[in-house]
């Protein structure tokens, strides 16, 4: 992925509608010369997690506006929590965003970088007598803020004098001072009607190791004061936010304009709500701690990793969001779209190749016992340039079970007793007869072969109604196949009745290992992260636990697309 594909799916998306409200922002700026005409973005995560979706969201929306305007892009770690941030979770959204395709070049920050200014900051918010040091516990801190009816009241240590309040402040840098006993709050009005502006703490005291400065600080600013304060010091032009924002904004500004430092512009949008999905950092948590998914990177999470891991691309992941745009109010997007995305691309990319992912023996008796042929077989029918493959062909093969049936109803095409069906790339099959076990299950089929019909078409021209997959007994790969679907049987996971919670809507059906598929041996070449078809399976990516004795695939999706059903019944409607 890169910012020649970018620009080409965000251009090819525009093409079809007008342009978000944030463009139109941002192109308005530029032709008004605000900035200079120059556009500056950035991503913000906080390492104390693994991305998700809903972070991809405002990072392609970042990145993308960087290079659709010829601006810059930051990324930058908020890292300013000692206690919930490790650096694998850095390392993890490096991972990520690498992966999506966005470029940082030498602008990687942290707010840890910053540390020494913040102080500096909160020391003139002091001298200008707008921030005291407090000796209310979080528990009292609390009481004294009121509620959205109620205005807060102030703390009995509001009114220290400037010289008390810059000796504190240091004595609690020194480090003389135990966890919660102090803390620098900015001195705004207790009876705001915004509650972020009832006197919000700066700083807190918390003698815990960072991840980056060690044990230089014992006291650490809050994300707030972080937040706006960072964007300026970076020369952020723009800084684009998610709605839970918006009643943060007025805090932001109060602090840049108390500083008298660069104002960057903050545009909040609606954050991503996908259907049959928990975005959630404390639900995600719960699923893998309780065991309902196994890891992060399990390929049912919404996260980044496990979106990989199933077989999704960048590529449909930008197309994705790009296509559901930008909205200055919450709406859920269907995940049937999603899965159209990767779809629409895999159609196009990806090699096709015969799985039998439910194996049913074939004996064909009128098949020589000793031949093999190789017939050949068409890598990608909307890629000319993939070409072809030999695909072995045998007197015995493997057919799904599915594809089977003794007594078989109206409409059912494929085989059955004394019926014909085509073999694809192969020959006309006809089964004579059945082999059950001592429980009357199927077990085995025998069948005949036309040698005449070979690649598919008999010279004397009858038609067969159906065109089966198959794979080479002799030859067959043994693989495991995890056939994934949505994680909950809810649109909304959070709809739960009285008493329950959203784990009471998860599907119990998200995961089914088949650990007796039967792939052709060309398969052997596909690499852990490629992504292929199934001939009438669907697409799916070679997992991390595949070895060469062993492979392993994951379904990325069905073939069957869900999202055109969707298309079509709002047009009639």
């Amino acid at each position: 992925m890169d910012d020649k594909k970018i620009l080409a799916i965000l251009t090819k998306n525009e093409e079809s509608g007008s342009k978000d409200f944030i463009r139109q922002i941002i192109e308005e700026d530029i032709r008004n010369k605000k900035h200079n005409g120059e556009v500056h973005t950035r991503f913000p995560p906080e390492p104390n997690g693994f991305l998700h979706i809903g972070h991809a969201k405002a990072i392609c929306l970042n990145y993308g506006i960087a290079v659709q305007y010829g601006g810059k892009f930051n990324l930058r770690f908020d890292d300013t929590n000692p206690i919930k941030e490790e650096t694998k979770y850095v390392d993890a959204i490096l991972e990520d965003m690498k992966w999506l395709g966005t470029n940082w070049e030498d602008r990687l920050f942290h707010a840890s970088d910053y540390f020494p200014i913040l102080f500096d900051y909160a020391v003139k918010l002091i001298e200008k007598g707008k921030a005291y040091v407090d000796d209310l516990s979080a528990e009292e801190i609390r009481e004294y803020r009121g509620t959205l009816t109620q205005p807060g009241k102030n703390s009995p240590f509001r009114d220290r004098y400037i010289e008390e309040n810059l000796d504190l402040f240091m004595r609690m840098k020194k480090g003389e001072f135990a966890e919660g006993e102090k803390t620098l709050r900015a001195k705004i009005d207790m009876a705001h009607p915004n509650m972020n502006m009832r006197d919000p703490v700066m700083y807190r005291i918390m003698f815990k190791t960072h991840h980056r400065t060690g044990d230089e600080w014992c006291i650490y600013p809050t994300y707030d004061f972080t937040h706006g304060e960072s964007d300026s010091i970076e020369g952020i032009t723009h800084s684009l936010c998610s709605l839970e924002f918006e009643n943060h904004r007025p805090l932001y500004n109060w602090f840049l304009e108390e500083l008298e430092i660069f104002h960057p512009q903050q545009i909040e949008f609606a954050r991503l709500n996908l259907s049959y999905t928990v975005m959630s950092k404390r639900k995600l948590i719960m699923l893998v701690e309780e065991g309902y998914v196994n890891g992060w990177d399990d390929p049912r999470m919404p996260t980044i990793s496990g979106l990989r891991r199933r077989g999704y691309t960048p590529e449909s992941i930008w197309d994705f969001l790009d296509r559901i745009g930008m909205a200055k109010s919450d709406n859920l997007v269907d995940y049937a779209l999603l899965e159209h995305c990767i779809r629409e691309e895999l159609n196009k990319t990806a090699n096709r190749y015969m799985a039998v992912l439910k194996p049913l023996k074939v004996i064909i008796d009128n098949y020589p016992e000793e031949k093999t042929e190789e017939l050949e077989a068409i890598n990608n029918p909307e890629d000319e340039s993939a070409g072809t493959r030999k695909v072995p062909f045998s007197k015995e093969l493997y057919i799904e079970q599915d594809d089977f049936m003794e007594d078989p109803p109206k409409k059912f095409y494929r085989l059955a007793p004394g019926r014909e069906v085509r073999l694809r790339y192969a020959y006309f099959l006809k089964c004579s007869s059945v082999v059950k076990d001592e429980k009357g299950n199927v077990v085995e089929l025998r069948c005949t072969y036309d040698p005449e019909t070979k690649g598919g078409s008999a010279p004397d021209g009858r038609k067969v109604k159906a065109t089966l997959h198959w794979v080479s007994a002799k030859h067959a790969l043994d693989a495991e196949v995890r056939l994934y679907d949505k994680l909950f049987v809810n649109e909304n996971p959070n709809d739960a009745s009285e008493g329950r919670d959203f784990r009471s809507n998860i599907n119990p059906h998200s995961l089914e290992i088949l650990t007796k598929s039967k792939l052709e041996p060309a398969l052997t070449r596909v690499k852990p992260g490629e992504r292929i078809q199934f001939e009438r399976k669907g697409y799916f990516c070679c997992d991390t636990d595949s070895t060469k004795e062993r492979p392993v695939f994951n379904r990325t999706v069905t073939l069957k697309d869900d999202w055109l059903k969707i298309q079509r019944a709002m047009k009639k409607d």
